[in-house]
């Protein structure tokens, strides 16, 4: 029996390498067509749809420049549907062809997803008792299914046809549930240690009680001493986070970082690149999505898009399905369950991926066209290792309003000062929100995205350093249009105080063990980078304070006062609070470039107010850690207005 009627009659049994076994023709062996009659063959298929010798020369350049074939660059083309085309290919074999396939005739079987990425075979349940096994053929096997088929005639009774676009539907309903379990659990049941799951894990919880019980001890009972230590540690922890900040600051940059180089056009050799895209009750921007996602500077034959929507968000999705998207594009329905966040959507729609490359991207970004050609070009010059790179974020409405030109400088500050500098010393980086490009391979096995975290950015970028990966970053940019709103923009930064309390948390619960596997200095980076963050942000107001009555006591007790430790204290605190105006303007104007500066204009004179604003999301977010710790702030986007010059 050849290898081909086995996996008719064995499909469920069948291994992925097997299946793969069933597929391997060989130009020489004897039962199998010449090459030449095989090219007639499918010319002469060709020919029915409609196709002619200079369409076909096309498409073959195409497919040798882009690495695809001829049938991609057909279908990508959009000269023809692919229920037109696996439609005339039914008829061409003289098998059935089914456009919609009942889920219900679909077995979660084990491997099943693997028909996700590469559709080629699906035995359905029977129906009255008649076996049906779908294929997906391809162009290049045309012949070699036709002989098949003429020497043993009972599979035309077995085989019908359908579309990948089928296939995949039928398979993402018939295993949405097993598929949204493993979102939600698969990285707590394998490596709790990495989950938030559990917001404080046995010791952590017991140290925690003891030391807010000494604490309250202290202050009860030695109050005047207990606020001076305090004091003293808060305010040398502070300032030596500042000193890191100001260390980014002072790194003149490279070569790379100061110009853009044109990007590479490798052809013959592009992998497919997948971009995932979470929305959720995001219609208001799916046309300006969708234009951005067309300027992109890569193959349609080689891009997978899959926009990960919830199921149960029929707006968003019914403006997808309105601008008509190409067999590149693919909607994918996320069953509501909990936590209804965006890490666990995208790990939900990763079994899917088909890329040996990953990115993701948010609803109301615009890429820069040769943003993935940039990332392949670095990812085709780095080690393995280097498992993620990050686009910079640039905000585009920063002369909205004194809001988005605050957070304007601190995108610029973190994306082009902080990043770059960290990436060059192999240092762990906190990744942003979207335009994180990953290699598929490595995500996968470091268990994709905590569904728990609210800030799955920065947890997924710590923890790829923490298992011995390396992140970089590259040039070109993506737009986004920063909040206007306080209230939209408070409840946005709660939410990313949240996260960022929660990779805390995940990264200490065995403090000793994670620094000596990261090594001491990576750890104290980043006790720097997100505990340094989150203590200044919580502290800044106690600062306030301090500095008051300081200098009210300094007032009525003389300047001797400033020869004290408490004047010492004084001093630092001071330097504390107006060095980290002077180092966030500094670290976000020196990145900018004339324009961006214009859109500033004055207003970074509001980065006191801002950085107040910074301490109430902080402390928000210590009490949503308690009672909402999963909860996702939802922050609403419109499509981006353009600012004169």
């Amino acid at each position: 029996m050849d290898h081909y009627s086995y996996y008719t009659r064995e499909s469920f049994r069948t291994t992925p390498a097997e299946r793969k076994i069933a597929f391997s023709f060989t130009a020489d062996d004897p039962q199998w067509v010449a090459s030449g009659q095989a090219e007639a063959g499918q010319a002469q298929f060709l020919a029915s749809l409609g196709f002619g010798k200079p369409y076909i020369d096309t498409f073959e350049q195409c497919a040798l420049k882009n690495g695809s074939t001829v049938e991609d660059e057909l279908l990508a083309s959009g000269l023809v549907r692919a229920e037109a085309y696996f439609g005339a290919f039914a008829r061409f074999l003289r098998l059935p062809f089914l456009p919609d396939i009942d889920p219900e005739r679909v077995e979660d079987i084990r491997h099943l997803d693997m028909q996700l990425v590469e559709p080629q075979l699906l035995r359905l349940k029977p129906l009255k008792g008649r076996p049906t096994l779908l294929m997906v053929p391809e162009l290049g096997r045309l012949e070699q299914l036709k002989t098949v088929l003429c020497r043993h005639p009972h599979l035309l009774d077995e085989l019908a046809i359908t579309t990948p676009q089928a296939l995949r539907r039928a398979i993402w309903k018939a295993g949405e549930t097993r598929r949204c379990a493993e979102a939600r659990q698969r990285l707590f049941n394998t490596a709790p240690h990495h989950s938030a799951r559990i917001t404080l894990q046995g010791q952590q919880g017991f140290y925690s009680g003891v030391l807010a019980t000494l604490l309250t001890l202290s202050l009860l009972f030695y109050t005047q001493a207990a606020l001076a230590y305090i004091h003293v540690t808060l305010t040398m922890l502070y300032f030596f986070t500042l000193l890191f900040r100001l260390l980014a600051l002072l790194r003149p940059p490279t070569q790379n970082e100061a110009q853009i180089t044109p990007a590479l056009r490798q052809d013959g050799d592009l992998p497919v690149y997948t971009i995932l895209v979470a929305l959720y009750r995001e219609d208001a921007v799916v046309e300006q999505l969708m234009d951005a996602l067309e300027r992109l500077d890569w193959p349609k034959s080689r891009l997978d898009i899959k926009l990960v929507c919830e199921a149960d968000d029929g707006a968003t999705i019914a403006a997808i399905e309105s601008t008509n998207p190409g067999p590149h594009v693919e909607v994918i329905r996320v069953p509501p369950s909990l936590p209804r966040t965006k890490p666990k959507a995208l790990t939900y729609a990763l079994a899917g991926a088909r890329g040996a490359f990953v990115v993701v991207y948010d609803a109301e970004d615009r890429p820069h066209p040769q943003q993935l050609r940039e990332a392949h070009d670095a990812f085709r010059g780095q080690p393995e290792q280097v498992a993620c790179l990050q686009a910079p974020l640039i905000i585009s409405n920063a002369r909205t309003s004194w809001l988005s030109a605050c957070f304007a400088l601190e995108y610029s500050g973190l994306f082009r000062c902080m990043l770059p500098a960290l990436a060059a010393r192999r240092l762990p980086l906190p990744l942003g929100g979207t335009s994180n490009h990953f290699r598929t391979a490595a995500l996968r096995r470091i268990g994709a995205w905590d569904p728990y975290n609210v800030t799955e950015d920065a947890d997924i970028g710590l923890r790829l350093h923490r298992l011995g990966y390396r992140c970089g970053v590259i040039r070109r940019q993506t737009l986004e249009d920063a909040p206007t709103s306080l209230s939209v923009w408070l409840n946005q930064r709660t939410r990313w105080y949240k996260g960022w309390l929660q990779s805390w948390l995940v990264m200490t619960r065995a403090p000793l063990a994670t620094a000596r596997k990261m090594g001491w200095i990576d750890y104290i980076v980043f006790q720097l980078l997100i505990g340094g963050m989150l203590l200044s942000s919580l502290t800044h107001p106690l600062l306030f304070l301090s500095f008051t009555f300081m200098a009210m006591a300094i007032r009525e007790s003389g300047a001797e006062m400033l020869l004290s430790w408490q004047g010492i204290l004084f001093f630092i605190d001071t330097l504390n609070i107006f060095g980290s105006y002077a180092i966030f303007v500094l670290m976000g104007r020196n990145r900018m470039i004339s324009y961006e500066k214009r859109q500033v204009g004055k207003r970074w004179l509001a980065i006191p107010f801002y950085w107040l604003m910074l301490s109430f999301a902080a402390w928000r977010a210590v009490v949503e850690l308690r009672t909402r710790p999963f909860v996702w702030n939802k922050t609403p986007h419109m499509p981006a207005v353009r600012n004169p010059p």
